[in-house]
């Protein structure tokens, strides 16, 4: 049962949520372009809006430019450069955790400004709440998850992260078992991730293409 449910998770999952992203978004676009771009009360708490939404946007950028480059980027890649992967843990966890906090900080500015001005809160869709909430819940697990990255600074945890990303990129049916064994905070981290995948053209996420 455990190895079905971390085929499905981490071998399937991933595969539909990319899927409903890129097939999503090209609907989305040719149905709804005016409802594309991110709306927003900017003219409520604007110096609470603009110092969150720059905190959490410049964060997030630099997570997910990260996250893409040092999953997806071949293992024999970094050897070849030279680059360790004690190394290249500790960049993460050092880049990935200001980037983090940033984004962590503006995101709870955000949610904040939703949840207890009232005006704004009318405004805004049980949709919009909900992302921002998810997203939330997603870096406070990207957080978390440094606490057992310092436990495995020699890269070995890194190491298994690529081998996965890899594996999937390349439809290696056996990458799900690259992750089978790590901590339960690195898998929920990623199958949020998915999840905010699958959601993005049903929301407001969809606005990053533009």
């Amino acid at each position: 049962m455990n190895d079905f449910l971390n085929q499905l998770a981490f071998g399937w999952f991933p595969y539909l949520a990319i899927t409903v992203l890129v097939v999503g978004s090209i609907f989305r676009f040719d149905a709804d372009q005016y409802g594309w771009r991110s709306q927003s009360s900017q003219f409520l708490r604007r110096k609470q809006l603009m110092v969150g939404s720059n905190l959490f946007h410049m964060g997030v950028i630099v997570l997910f430019f990260g996250h893409l480059v040092g999953l997806l980027t071949p293992i024999n890649v970094f050897d070849t450069l030279g680059i360790g992967h004690g190394f290249k843990q500790t960049m993460a966890l050092v880049v990935g955790g200001i980037a983090g906090i940033a984004a962590y900080i503006g995101c709870s500015l955000l949610l904040h400004r939703r949840l207890f001005d009232h005006r704004i809160r009318r405004s805004s869709s049980i949709g919009d709440i909900a992302v921002l909430v998810l997203i939330w819940v997603q870096l406070t697990l990207g957080i978390l998850t440094t606490w057992w990255t310092l436990e495995h600074l020699d890269g070995t945890e890194m190491v298994r992260f690529m081998s996965w990303a890899n594996g999937i990129l390349t439809l290696d049916p056996n990458a799900p078992q690259h992750i089978e064994n790590v901590a339960v905070v690195y898998k929920l981290h990623i199958i949020l991730g998915l999840v905010l995948f699958l959601i993005t053209p049903f929301t407001r996420l969809v606005h990053i293409w533009s």
